[in-house]
């Protein structure tokens, strides 16, 4: 038995409240203990034959809808079209409400019509009732009805029997709403089969609003298994309120490529799903996951996009309940060959993808975005849940972290090793040994003893510390957090209306019900310093575990019958995550008093979850096959909004080779959260640990970084202002470009750095593609000038990180080595302007303070680089805005420039000055040095 599981087991055995329901948790440790690696046991976790309403749903056969349209309900005011709908077999009937909504986007909710109680509707998701737009009756018959949807062209065609939605642009289809006929709407039902709640039952029969459940026929109210109680493993989840499922199908005509619906082990490109499982979404934490499949993850973001050459689409399945989504494609499985016979034929065959959502309750509330372009779609779904947290600059920086420093003199040692090695750092983070006893918010009295000295000696050298705290809270007397919790009524109860409890890292723990406002205005007080003793101004917050993961619970997650105020953990799985960020993200601006822009990660998340702060993968492995699976997870989740995104570097679990390692922090250095991390079990990896040579390259990895932290902080302003994301698939830039449709080994940094990582075990090349007919890239390192619209072979040593600048293109850089990136702050810029083939370029430069919410009072710089016949201009973008910088411009590349016979600068004052420059006419790269304007001023370059 290893030493460091030794105590949670014993812990586990000493419980007064061990069960038999234990054994399996404790046989969980034992086998880690034994085999010195976790392994995802697949069995812990449901297939949708082993899930009863997936199930259920799968088996309906398309064709066969049962939905009736009743157009003598239509009711159509400006803005809003109702309809009732009937079920032909049971006769329960529903209400569709539909929305035009601003922005080219349709809304569509499915509710019954008059419910036995109220269904779960999701909150807090969306930032604002969305604003809607007029809609008017352009037909009516009896086969249905077609409306206008304001836009000159779009429409919705009602058909009523069976009951389906077409949106139309033209001749176009668009989208088909049920067009297989797979909506399903599990009604709120009395159980027939037992006398449990006679009095209820009398009461149902007794109420006119309810004879229509009561013609619900014999064959539906035969129970069926998992209808009213379900068994998984040895854990009993009770249905109280019964059968309540939901599921709808969308057809994309002209599509082959969808994406998104993150969290997955998976490629960008979706799968079809017909061999085999959905792709799930529930929340689960998932020991090593296994790559390529359909496993549901830490996370849960129900939008996907549909993308063609022509037009890109989005649907935004707003139910925090399990969900499984299912596609189907009439091109999958053919070859190229095949395809290519279908042209030469002529086959009249329109590729087509249908996808179909099932969730376990709530309601159906879905939103089509209709683009047309990739931008329009991010930013629709931006305008339903917010954009991307703008960060702290440092939060952008390079992250060190472990599970776990020891002590005090531990993270002074690791932070001093960075000085030696000369690597820079901004964060150190502390995982969960720091606690007295995994009791949160606290310090362990001997290896911490003084925090405050210890953060205090990290502050005066610019750098800050995250430490962990999770939503699990130690059930202990002496405990303030869980005293308060308990005395307040927050815990989230079981479903005899006790506190519900579970088996976490403290051993037995209260979960805290993050669902009430009140509990998370408390949680938030709990960041103030005179409450988090210890705590500073440079100590920032890692949520993790908060899926939530309860290890003796069904599927490691919380039971689904547990209760959250009215409603079931069934209805809200997916949002638990979600609030435990928010309300901690909340707490560290509150502690500021509104003053300093938090910085949270969370392991679990949902739609929204991109405005509290970052996410990570979770706990991925040592492996060669989990660094290149960490591109398309971050690629899938900027498309649905989530930029913050990275892996851990060198993998969670195992020991990475050092030329793993290297490859890792290679590749994290050009992902947008970039941290390192480890398993207790595994030996030390900091940066210097794996001899000179490696350690040379980490560093210039980890300064590469550094260097670019001026280009990845505008975008990620850019991401807040528009929701645009910032690791971005060549797709979202290329549209048209069907070779990119498929494409994650590597993506685009916004528009102009392209970025293909290697991610070969032993490789001596690459093969980038560089996309844009007519477009040239250079090489960020040698600034060789490539053609785009070709795959290049690339030579690879340990130290290539193949990067290329589109041209057409000005980025800005820092390129002083500091110890962290505060350090920087009053550094020069140095530009690098890639010249287009018609010898122009456009780039931005944006600056604020890095770290307080002053920027949304105008106090910021923000300018347009911009080169075109021969003149290098910087140009006021926010001329309202106030902000001083000490910063200014010491070097200036021109790459695929020519020789000029002099250079000139103009300041905004009509100065006029002389610059020296060099040109290298090998690579046609002009450098002019020194020119000195400061980089918040007017000036002009121009080459003569």
């Amino acid at each position: 038995m290893r030493s460091e599981w030794a105590e949670p087991i014993q812990s586990i055995i000493k419980m007064a409240t061990f069960t038999e329901r234990m054994a399996p948790v404790l046989l969980l440790w034992l086998a880690v203990c034994l085999s010195g690696t976790w392994a995802v046991d697949r069995g812990n976790f449901k297939t949708c034959d082993q899930s009863a309403f997936c199930k259920r749903q799968r088996a309906l056969k398309p064709g066969q809808s049962p939905y009736r349209a009743l157009l003598e309900t239509l009711e159509l005011t400006n803005t809003r079209l109702t309809l009732q709908l009937i079920n032909d077999n049971n006769k329960v009937r529903l209400l569709l409400e539909l929305y035009r909504l601003q922005g080219n986007m349709t809304r569509v909710k499915i509710n019954e019509l008059k419910p036995l109680k109220p269904r779960y509707e999701v909150p807090d998701v969306l930032i604002q009732e969305p604003p809607t737009e007029p809609m008017s009756l352009l037909s009516q018959d009896e086969n249905g009805v077609v409306l206008s949807l304001g836009a000159e062209s779009q429409r919705v065609i009602v058909s009523a029997r069976p009951f389906r939605l077409d949106i139309m642009e033209g001749r176009e289809v668009l989208m088909s709403v049920n067009s297989r006929g797979l909506l399903a709407f599990e009604h709120l039902r009395m159980r027939k089969d037992t006398q449990a709640d006679p009095e209820a039952e009398k009461k149902e029969e007794a109420d006119p609003a309810n004879q229509a459940e009561e013609a619900v026929n014999e064959e539906e109210e035969k129970v069926e298994d998992g209808m009213w109680e379900e068994t998984f493993k040895s854990h009993s989840d009770s249905k109280p309120n019964g059968p309540s499922a939901v599921s709808l199908d969308f057809s994309l005509p002209g599509v082959e490529h969808v994406y998104g619906i993150p969290e997955h082990a998976d490629t960008l490109k979706l799968k079809t799903t017909d061999g085999g499982d959905p792709y799930r979404l529930y929340n689960l934490d998932v020991f090593q996951y296994e790559l390529y499949n359909p496993m549901a993850l830490y996370g849960a973001v129900p939008v996907m996009l549909a993308h063609n050459a022509q037009r890109t689409t989005g649907i935004f399945w707003l139910n925090a309940a399990e969900t499984w989504v299912d596609i189907s494609s009439n091109t999958a499985g053919k070859t190229v060959f095949g395809k290519m016979l279908d042209y030469v034929q002529g086959s009249s065959e329109t590729p087509q993808t249908d996808v179909r959502w099932i969730s376990e309750s709530g309601i159906i509330d879905v939103f089509v975005m209709l683009g047309p372009k990739p931008q329009d779609v991010f930013s629709q779904y931006a305008s339903l849940t917010g954009t991307q947290a703008f960060p702290p600059l440092s939060a952008l920086a390079y992250h060190q972290c472990r599970w776990n420093y020891n002590d005090q003199e531990d993270v002074q040692a690791v932070d001093a090793g960075f000085d030696q090695h000369d690597i820079p750092y901004d964060f150190i983070w502390l995982d969960i040994e720091h606690t007295d006893g995994k009791r949160y918010f606290t310090w362990d009295p001997h290896k911490f003893a003084t925090p405050r000295d210890m953060l205090q000696g990290i502050m005066d050298k610019k750098r800050k510390m995250v430490a962990i705290v999770d939503p699990h809270i130690k059930v202990d007397s002496n405990y303030k957090i869980h005293n308060e919790i308990r005395s307040r009524g927050y815990y989230i109860k079981n479903k005899d209306g006790g506190d519900y409890e579970g088996w976490c890292w403290p051993g037995n723990a209260g979960y805290p019900d993050f669902t009430n406002p009140e509990m998370r205005a408390w949680w938030a007080s709990m960041f103030a310093y005179d409450q988090y003793e210890g705590s500073m101004e440079n100590l920032y917050t890692w949520n993790d575990m908060n899926e939530p993961s309860v290890f003796n619970g069904p599927e490691v997650t919380m039971h689904k019958d547990a209760v959250h105020g009215a409603w079931e953990h069934r209805d809200l799985h997916n949002l638990y995550g979600f609030y435990v960020q928010m309300a901690t993200a909340e707490g560290l601006v509150q502690r500021s008093g509104g003053v300093e822009r938090p910085f949270v990660l969370t392991r679990a998340f949902f739609a929204g979850s991109q405005r509290y702060g970052a996410v990570w993968t979770g706990d991925n492995a040592a492996e060669w096959d989990h660094l290149k699976i960490s591109i398309p997870m971050c690629l899938s989740l900027g498309l649905v909004g989530v930029s913050f995104c990275g892996a851990d570097v060198g993998g969670f679990f195992k020991t990475p080779s050092s030329e793993l390692l290297v490859r890792w922090y290679q590749t994290g250095a050009y992902q947008p959260f970039f941290r390192a991390h480890a398993h207790l079990d595994t030996p030390r990896r900091e940066p210097w640990l794996f001899g000179p040579e490696n350690t040379a390259l980490i560093r210039e990895a980890v300064r590469q970084r550094y260097a670019l932290l001026p280009y990845w902080y505008q975008l990620f302003y850019h991401a807040y202002r528009t929701g645009h994301p910032v690791m971005r698939p060549l797709w979202v830039e290329y549209p048209q470009d069907t070779a990119t449709f498929a494409m994650d080994d590597q993506f685009l940094i916004g528009r102009d750095l392209l970025v293909h990582p290697v991610t070969e075990e032993g490789a001596r090349g690459i093969t980038a593609y560089l996309p844009g007919k007519g477009e040239v890239w250079f090489d960020v390192h040698t600034f060789q000038k490539h053609n785009g619209a070709q795959n290049l072979y690339v030579p690879v040593t340990m130290s290539s990180i193949p990067v290329y600048q589109r041209g057409g293109s000005i980025i800005p850089r820092k390129i002083r080595v500091r110890r962290s990136s505060t350090c920087m702050e009053h550094d020069p810029y140095t530009l690098y302007v890639a010249l287009s083939p018609q010898r122009t370029a456009e780039g931005e430069l944006y600056i604020d303070d890095g770290h307080t919410f002053n920027f949304n009072k105008k106090e910021f710089i923000h300018r347009r680089l911009s080169f075109a016949n021969n003149v290098l201009s910087s140009i006021n973008l926010a001329p309202d805005a106030q902000f001083s910088t000490q910063s200014w411009i010491e070097r200036i590349l021109i790459l695929g420039a020519s020789k000029p016979s002099k250079v000139t600068l103009k300041t905004a004052d009509g100065q006029e000055s002389q610059l020296e420059f060099d040109f290298d006419a090998s690579m046609s790269v002009l450098t002019l040095r020194k020119p000195g304007m400061n980089a918040g001023a007017d000036w002009t370059v121009v080459l003569q």
